[in-house]
């Protein structure tokens, strides 16, 4: 592990080969987090209702707060916000023709999904995540 400085937050860089990644996680997760693929719409229904907090698949980092999260309608779980200081970044994303803001984590460089500007109150955006980049941590 690496660490470095993104604006105000050391960010512990993991970092691994590919076929260490491919070893620790599922074929659907590693698609998702590691090659930028989407899983199927109302694949991942079955996420808890009850307090706790969203990490990374990848390396743990706790990303939502389910306090956060909302039913978008879309079949992917959607967040109004990350978590204070979560190590969540954005980048532009031209893929499928069209111009997207992708969410990754910084710590590990997962893909997550994308943010768009459709969401509710307080923030207005809908983090529209995979499921599958997403593993739920009941005790928070």
């Amino acid at each position: 592990m690496t660490k470095r400085r993104q604006g105000e937050i050391d960010v512990d860089k993991v970092v691994k080969p590919e076929a260490a990644w491919r070893r620790e996680l599922s074929d659907l997760a590693f698609r998702v987090t590691r090659q930028q693929a989407t899983e199927r719409a109302f694949s991942h229904d079955d996420f808890p209702k009850g307090p706790g907090r969203y990490l990374c698949v990848c390396c743990g980092a706790a990303l939502f707060d389910q306090t956060a999260k909302f039913d978008s309608g879309t079949g992917w779980p959607s967040f109004t916000a990350p978590l204070p200081n979560a190590p969540v970044g954005e980048r532009e994303d031209r893929g499928w023709f069209q111009r997207r803001t992708e969410v990754h984590c910084r710590r590990c460089d997962a893909h997550l999904g994308h943010v768009f500007a459709d969401g509710p109150a307080p923030t207005g955006l809908r983090y529209c995540l995979n499921g599958v980049a997403l593993r739920f941590d009941p005790a928070g």
